[in-house]
């Protein structure tokens, strides 16, 4: 249920439990989740292709927003790691955001590097990365891939007003990936586009994607396999 876009009320009503219990299941699940997304890492075969990039979303309101860095194998969807960092707000929020909370860091050159080092053992010295053109992700790249060919691809609109994960366009390059971000939206209730079930501890956001992706991996990856 919680890779199921069930939120944690619901499970809780559902199955006729407290919600303290649904909570503290969620972070035992992901302890277990988290050991094993790390040996299926090492026991995978060398990475060739891979693709990365951020996604956006918010720690209890907009003015606060978080960003999950991600890479997922090109072809057979692999989540391979993710890291969560906090980010400052953007567009018409800055002043209300600066106004309310104060300065926020910018968090993600930090999650990127860990998320690079995390997976660089198990990437070929000659693989291909594939993102969108943030300039910000050459630097990190050729510090841990420094043989890989990193190829760009311009970002495009989402198919759907707010939904920047489904491109509109016929083809999208970064299929693999895109597809990834769309599926945790729609089964992490916390990351629905439209939602009061809103991440209020960046750490239990942590929790439910790392149960997640083993999920992804172990479940949905081999039932379409």
């Amino acid at each position: 249920m919680l890779c199921s876009g069930v939120s944690q009320r619901r499970i809780a009503r559902i199955l006729g439990i407290s919600r303290t219990t649904v909570s503290r299941k969620l972070i035992f699940l992901a302890q277990i989740a988290r050991k094993k997304n790390l040996e299926s890492l090492k026991s995978s075969q060398t990475i060739h292709e891979f693709q990365f990039d951020d996604l956006e979303t918010i720690e209890h309101t907009k003015c606060k927003p978080v960003s999950v860095t991600m890479a997922v194998e090109k072809g057979v969807r692999k989540i391979l790691a993710f890291e969560v960092s906090r980010m400052p707000a953007k567009g018409l929020l800055v002043k209300k955001a600066l106004k309310k909370y104060g300065p926020r860091a910018d968090e993600r050159p930090i999650a990127r590097n860990a998320l690079f080092e995390k997976i660089a053992p198990y990437v070929s010295p000659v693989a291909i990365i594939e993102s969108d053109q943030n300039p910000h992700y050459p630097p990190a790249i050729r510090k841990w891939f420094s043989g890989a060919i990193h190829i760009t691809t311009e970002g495009a609109r989402g198919c759907v007003t707010g939904q920047g994960e489904l491109k509109k366009a016929g083809y999208d390059p970064l299929f693999s990936l895109n597809h990834t971000f769309a599926m945790l939206r729609a089964n992490i209730n916390r990351l629905f586009r439209k939602t009061w079930c809103t991440t209020k501890n960046i750490e239990r956001l942590k929790d439910h994607i790392e149960l997640y992706a083993y999920y992804h991996n172990h479940v949905l990856l081999e039932k379409t396999a």
